[in-house]
C-alpha cells in the first residue's frame, strides 16, 4: 500500500494513498468542525475539500475553531 509523506503543523505525519483533503479531515477527526486549512502557502476553500489530491511532501497548516467565551 502506497503512502503519503505529509508535514502538518511542522509535524511529519503518513497517511495511505491517495487521500483527498476532505479524507484528511476525516482522518485528523476535524469532520464537522470550522477548520481553515493551508497547503503549500496557500489557503484551500473549503468548497474544493473533496476534490484536491494531497501530493507526497505537501506542507499543510491545519487551524481549527475554538468555540468559547
Amino acid at each position: 500500500m502506497k503512502s503519503l509523506s505529509l508535514t502538518i503543523n511542522g509535524e511529519p505525519r503518513s497517511f495511505p494513498a491517495p487521500l483527498t483533503m476532505a479524507g484528511l479531515v476525516d482522518a485528523l477527526e476535524l469532520a464537522g468542525k470550522r477548520v481553515a486549512i493551508e497547503r503549500n502557502g496557500e489557503i484551500v476553500p473549503r468548497s474544493t475539500y473533496a476534490d484536491i489530491a494531497l501530493a507526497d511532501g505537501d506542507k499543510l497548516e491545519v487551524v481549527a475553531a475554538v468555540g468559547g467565551g
